[in-house]
C-alpha cells in the first residue's frame, strides 16, 4: 500500500479528528541603495526569496513535529486524501485503524464521481487469526466479521445525506435478499433486523453535506456476549444494533466488484500480504 505525505482538514465533531493548521507568514524588507537598478534587485529579490526559503524549509524539517507528521494515501481519481492511521476520539476505547483501502464510489453510465471511500480496520487485534493463504475474499470477511472497522466517506461534490442514506439501504435490501437466497439469514434474523433498519433509514437529516466533509461510519469489534449485539455508528447521528445489520452494511462494500469497484481492488491488493 503507497504512503503518501498529504494535509487532510477533518471536520470537528464529539469523536472526529481535529483540524490541524499550520501557516507559514514570510515578510520582506525593502531594496538597499545599492539595489536600485531593476535587474540587479530582480536577481537580488529571486536570491533572498529563494535563501528565506531554504532557512525556513531547514528549521521545519529540523523539528522534532516533522518527524511525527501523518501519512496519507490519495484516492487517485478524486484527489482526496486519507491518514494511513486514523483514531478517532471516543468517550469509550477504540483502536488505531489502519488504512487498508481506498476508492471512489460513482454512478450512472457517466460514471458520475459521487464520494472516495477509505476503508479501515484494526488490524493489529489480536484475535484476529487468518491464514497468509487465504483468498482476499475470505481475508475481508474475516476481518469485517471479528474486528472494528471504519468506514470514511469523503463526498466529491455538494449532496445531501438524503441521498447517501438511499445508497445505503438499497445496499442493505439487496444484501438481505441475497442473504435469504444463500440461506444465511433466517426468517427470525430477518424480521429482527427490520426495526434497526428502520432507525438507520430515519437517522440521516435532511440537510447538505458539503464537498470535501468526511463522514465515519463505525463497525464496532463483537463482544461475544450474544445479549450485546455489534453496533453500526454513524458519526453524529447515532447508532443502530443489531448484528446482521452492522456487519453487512460494511460486507456490501465488498461484494462481487463492490459498491466501489476500485476500494475492492485496492482493498485486494492491500490485504495480499497480511495474515499469519
Amino acid at each position: 500500500m503507497s504512503h503518501i505525505l498529504r494535509p487532510l482538514a477533518l471536520r470537528a465533531s464529539k469523536w472526529s479528528s481535529r483540524t490541524q493548521t499550520r501557516r507559514f507568514i514570510n515578510s520582506t524588507t525593502g531594496p538597499s541603495k545599492s539595489l536600485r537598478n531593476p535587474m540587479l534587485w530582480g536577481a537580488a529579490s529571486v536570491f533572498s526569496a529563494a535563501y528565506i526559503l531554504h532557512q525556513a524549509t531547514t528549521i521545519h524539517l529540523d523539528t522534532e513535529e516533522a518527524s511525527r507528521l501523518p501519512e496519507f494515501e490519495t484516492d487517485p481519481a478524486t484527489a482526496i486524501a486519507f491518514p494511513t492511521n486514523l483514531r478517532i476520539p471516543s468517550k469509550f476505547p477504540l483502536p488505531n485503524f489502519s488504512l487498508v483501502g481506498v476508492g471512489v464510489r460513482t454512478v450512472s453510465f457517466l460514471g458520475i464521481k459521487v464520494y472516495s471511500v477509505g476503508f479501515y480496520a484494526d488490524l493489529a487485534n489480536p484475535k484476529l487469526n487468518i491464514p497468509v493463504t487465504a483468498t482476499p475474499d475470505e481475508k475481508i470477511d474475516y476481518i469485517v466479521r471479528n474486528t472494528a472497522c471504519v468506514l470514511r466517506i469523503v463526498p466529491t461534490r455538494n449532496t445531501s445525506y438524503s441521498h447517501l442514506r438511499d445508497g445505503f439501504m438499497r445496499a442493505l435490501m439487496a444484501r438481505m435478499q441475497l442473504s435469504l437466497k444463500r440461506g444465511s439469514i433466517t426468517q427470525a434474523e430477518e424480521a429482527e433486523a427490520q426495526s434497526p433498519l428502520r432507525k438507520l433509514k430515519s437517522m440521516f437529516p435532511t440537510t447538505a453535506l458539503t464537498k470535501g466533509t468526511p463522514l465515519d461510519i463505525l463497525l464496532t469489534e463483537p463482544t461475544g456476549d450474544p445479549d450485546r449485539p455489534r453496533s453500526l455508528i454513524i458519526r453524529d447521528m447515532g447508532c443502530v444494533e443489531n448484528d446482521w445489520v452492522a456487519t453487512e452494511f460494511v460486507l456490501a462494500y465488498f461484494e462481487g466488484d463492490g459498491i466501489s469497484p476500485p476500494l475492492k481492488k485496492a482493498t485486494v491488493e492491500g490485504l495480499t500480504p497480511f495474515g499469519k
